[in-house]
């Protein structure tokens, strides 16, 4: 086995794959944020949500490419489970364009589109121009590695040695499972692991049946990149990713008991005798005349393609039983709030009933209320024990604060082009009012998290009696947002007393600790660096009570 093979095999794999997330690049540059506003139109019911789910891994040449993507938009809040797994299942479909693409090995092509791609690229003077160049290179590398890999791992596969390995290795096909799987995970792309299976097949590496089941255990190596993808996600998104493999699980035992009968399906739908070694006429350079399979790559495609479209058509009607089992496969920790990051009371389709939209925006709002109460509870947290996992929870709740902000918004304002009464039409700026404080306070308290964390990053240290006083002052702070976030719906001219009081006397608290520190600044006693955290601190906590009371006097007015 000379090493000219494997070099020539390694350096096809390396074009091969580099074709592809040129490709890939190019296509997304094309589709611009277009992209992302149709996904969220387009996902209201498992049918529509599969078919863009397989336009979306078309145009990213990756169904795993495309599962990543969807497991951005669960973690966003942008779609929910159910949406999200009827787009997983149709991600598989779309994958199957690009290798039946593939799998015509329509080689002619590849010198020309590499051509006209780098005078795109390099020459084009408008932008569309250079995205179509990527798209053209891509497409040209694609076929023109996919030609070297062949023509590089024909020699390989005559080797004794790899013969043996080779027999060894496939004596059972759940080894060929996990081989597809693992050869997945490693390129990052199904798309661009078929290819390397197809090229392996028609060099005479891998049987048509090998081949087959390596194609197919690379949809569980897709869905454990989407596991991945999940690790730092909500919930949400960790239980879309166990479900999606879970159901990619489930499809390949299904292959795997009945592979006989999966195999005389392929076989019908795809032309020629898979096993049929002969020349290729569509090879573009003279040295890789050798024979080779030529029908298998058809196969292997169609392999791909009844197995996709299997799994959807079995699994999209039972999507439901899964989007309800998700807490029971991944329970979690009860939570005292719902944090998910989408609005759970709002309906559009009452848009037209204002008394019971508006009933349903104040429902959202006391949500919001308590999340943003937690957040600044949370953030307090930190003085006393700074805490790594605590972060990512109010970061996560900052992020649902802002969601939680524009979906509410957007629906006040759809809804005040309706015909609204007088008090209807006077209560949704209120709303609006006391949605954008509820934000700010969110705001505020992540400015106070990121000095926190300024100061540990530098190693600024604060004197006893720093932390001391900011230590009142929070418990001071907490006194306002717990009585804003109680009060919302019931706000008494108590309250609103007790309220501005409060807010009155953290403000000359505020000043009194500024005037101190000074002090401590001009003695040498306090660095300059630990002078201006302590200082945004003081000006955050001063802001989070001007927004406490903020809230609490329009709640008056509104209720």
């Amino acid at each position: 086995m000379p090493l000219s093979s494997i070099w020539e095999a390694l350096g096809g794999v390396g074009l091969f794959i580099l074709g592809m997330k040129s490709m890939s690049e190019g296509l997304q540059k094309l589709a611009g944020d277009r992209l992302r506003r149709f996904l969220e139109k387009t996902t209201g019911n498992r049918f529509t949500a599969a078919l863009m789910g397989s336009c979306l891994a078309s145009l990213l040449q990756s169904s795993s490419a495309a599962s990543i993507l969807v497991i951005g938009f669960v973690n966003a809040g942008l779609i929910s489970l159910y949406q999200a797994l009827a787009v997983l299942l149709g991600a598989g479909i779309g994958a199957t364009l690009v290798i039946q693409l593939i799998a015509f090995k329509i080689s002619f092509f590849a010198l020309p589109a590499i051509f006209f791609g780098v005078i795109f690229k390099f020459f084009g003077r408008k932008r569309r121009l250079v995205y179509i160049g990527d798209l053209f290179l891509g497409a040209g590398l694609v076929f023109l590695g996919l030609q070297i890999m062949e023509s590089g791992f024909v020699p390989i596969g005559q080797n004794a040695l790899v013969k043996g390995v080779h027999n060894q290795f496939f004596s059972w096909r759940i080894t060929a499972v996990m081989l597809g799987a693992l050869l997945t995970f490693l390129v990052q792309s199904s798309s661009a692991a078929t290819g390397i299976v197809i090229a392996l097949a028609s060099s005479g590496l891998l049987t048509n049946a090998e081949s087959i089941t390596i194609i197919i255990g690379g949809s569980i190596g897709a869905a454990s990149i989407t596991a991945i993808a999940s690790v730092n996600g909500t919930a949400a998104a960790k239980r879309t990713a166990l479900l999606y493999f879970v159901i990619n699980l489930l499809a390949v035992a299904l292959v795997l008991i009945f592979f006989p009968l999966f195999l005389k399906s392929v076989n019908f739908f795809s032309p020629g005798d898979a096993e049929y070694i002969g020349p290729d006429i569509n090879h573009i350079i003279t040295n890789f005349t050798q024979s080779t399979r030529p029908y298998i790559a058809r196969h292997l495609a169609n392999a791909h393609t009844i197995f996709s479209v299997m799994g959807a058509l079995l699994f999209l009607p039972f999507i439901g039983f899964f989007a309800r089992s998700a807490d029971r496969l991944l329970p979690g920790k009860k939570q005292l709030i719902d944090i998910e990051p989408r609005t759970k009371y709002i309906d559009n389709r009452v848009i037209n009933t204002p008394p019971i939209a508006l009933l349903q925006v104040r429902n959202e709002l006391k949500r919001m209320a308590e999340i943003a109460g937690t957040m600044f509870a949370d953030t307090v947290e930190q003085f006393n024990e700074y805490d790594a996992k605590r972060i990512a929870k109010i970061k996560r709740e900052e992020e649902v604060l802002d969601i939680l902000q524009r979906e509410i918004s957007s629906f006040l304002v759809l809804l005040s082009r309706r015909t609204l009464n007088t008090e209807n039409t006077l209560e949704i700026p209120v709303m609006l009012h006391i949605t954008n404080d509820l934000e700010h306070l969110g705001d505020q308290s992540e400015v106070i998290l990121d000095c926190l964390a300024r100061k540990k990053e530098n190693n600024i240290y604060f004197s006893n009696a720093a932390v001391s006083e900011l230590k009142s002052l929070a418990a001071k702070v907490s006194e306002i947002v717990n009585l804003a976030i109680g009060s919302m719906g019931n706000v008494s001219d108590e309250a609103l007393g007790i309220a501005r009081s409060l807010k009155d006397s953290i403000r000359e608290m505020g000043d009194e600790m500024n005037n101190i520190h000074l002090k401590r600044l001009t003695t040498g006693t306090c660095s300059v660096g630990a002078g201006m955290i302590y200082g945004d601190i003081i000006n955050a906590f001063g802001k989070i009570a001007e927004y406490s009371f903020n809230i609490v006097e329009t709640e008056k007015e509104l209720f």
